[in-house]
């Protein structure tokens, strides 16, 4: 894994422009940046990124299924008591996933560790899928990067094919974002855009014109019923919204399923350490209440998780980060390193929620930036790479999202 200049196309602006990518700057910082690219080896995509997110999505398969046994793991994940049994209900019914994203830290030596798992409304689909790939095409055709060289990228063939395999052809969906959001609602038309290449019908309506019948099924703005649902609105809010007690009721798959509000949660992260401890993958993660007194030295671990502490303390108190059970772009994110100055993120607007504790597991700072490794997942398989980097350690809003090639 390398870091690597490189000259920006002369026009990227002007398809950026014609393309609909109107976020391609934000806050007055650029969030596409092709002026360098990072490179992997063949061996590195598929041996450290590839193969591993397949494997750790197989491994959030069997938490969520524990959780779903356990009143007392979902209250420390803080599902509402009164949505479990439909969250239960779609795991039962194998409700399908579409697709999910996770961030790893990897720096070309030793296994990616996993930071977290987006696995209800990850973006940066259509920078991923597509802009990039774009990218790839146009560096080569002008001799930048020479012919043979690819990139981990079949986040579009495998969203067609995902369709596909889920829904007979002339099915119509429904997508839906917050309106005035340019980011989501590119993650919603490149999925829009799969759908139809599936032969499926696919329809975009504003998240706030979702209406109700008087027969309780969810409507779009021209009043059709809508019968699947993609929603770029993560579980966490929905089951807390007022529309949350039409839920059960309305006849409506939802996609993500009702199952994903487990594993779009951080206090999966705590889960699946007591589940798969020492996983090559994974880094010791604890509720903060379990730990806190003790990284503090105010008090004794919690008994129940006594002997895991005692066997991660070394590296939770040479380093760890803070997270809330849900935030958003780093939001309320805290870290504490030895020999390194405290960093919060500063956005703290989640920071009334529950928090898990994480050892810190340090971003290569490569040019000035730390990038994470966004691994996507369609169905059950990894089938794509993404990065972004910031210059805090801390991944925030104003990331910057760079492109990738596979130089052998």
């Amino acid at each position: 894994m390398h870091k690597i200049d490189l000259p920006e196309r002369p026009d990227w602006r002007a398809k950026a422009e014609a393309q609909g990518f109107s976020f391609a700057d934000m806050h007055g910082e650029p969030y596409w940046d092709e002026s360098s690219a990072y490179s992997f080896t063949l061996r590195e995509i598929e041996n450290a990124i590839e193969d591993p997110a397949t494997a750790l999505h197989g491994l959030c398969l069997e938490a969520v299924d524990q959780v779903l046994k356990s009143e007392e793991w979902l209250d420390r994940l803080a599902i509402p008591p009164e949505h479990r049994d439909y969250i239960a209900q779609s795991w039962q019914a194998h409700e399908p996933s579409l697709y999910g994203r996770f961030d790893l830290a990897y720096d070309g030596n030793g296994p990616a560790k996993l930071l977290e798992y987006n696995a209800d409304t990850p973006t940066s689909l259509y920078e991923t899928a597509a802009f990039q790939w774009q990218w790839l095409e146009d560096q080569i055709a002008a001799g930048v990067l020479p012919e043979g060289c690819d990139q981990f990228n079949g986040l579009h063939e495998a969203l067609v094919e995902r369709f596909g395999e889920l829904f007979e052809p002339g099915t119509d969906l429904h997508f839906a974002a917050a309106a005035g959001q340019p980011e989501d609602y590119a993650t919603v038309e490149a999925l829009g855009w799969a759908a139809r290449e599936a032969g499926l019908g696919a329809h975009y309506t504003d998240l706030e014109k979702i209406a109700l019948s008087t027969e309780g099924q969810f409507l779009d703005d021209q009043d059709r019923v809508i019968g699947t649902l993609f929603k770029l609105y993560p579980w966490e809010d929905l089951l807390r919204d007022d529309f949350a007690a039409h839920l059960a009721g309305a006849g409506c798959l939802m996609i993500e399923p009702p199952w994903k509000a487990i594993l779009s949660n951080k206090g999966i992260l705590p889960v699946l350490w007591e589940m798969f401890e020492g996983h090559p993958n994974l880094l010791p993660a604890f509720f903060e209440a379990d730990v806190a007194p003790a990284l503090t030295g105010t008090g004794p671990v919690a008994p129940a998780v006594a002997a895991r502490f005692e066997r991660a303390a070394e590296a939770l108190r040479a380093g760890h980060v803070t997270k809330p059970l849900f935030s958003r772009e780093g939001g309320s994110v805290t870290i504490l390193a030895e020999g390194e100055r405290p960093e919060a993120a500063s956005d703290r607007s989640y920071d009334a929620h529950a928090k898990i504790v994480q050892a810190y597991h340090a971003l290569p700072l490569m040019g000035g930036f730390r990038p994470v490794l966004g691994a996507w997942v369609v169905g059950a398989r990894c089938v794509a790479l993404g990065l972004r980097e910031d210059r805090s350690r801390i991944t925030q809003d104003l990331s910057r999202f760079k492109p990738h090639f596979i130089r052998d």
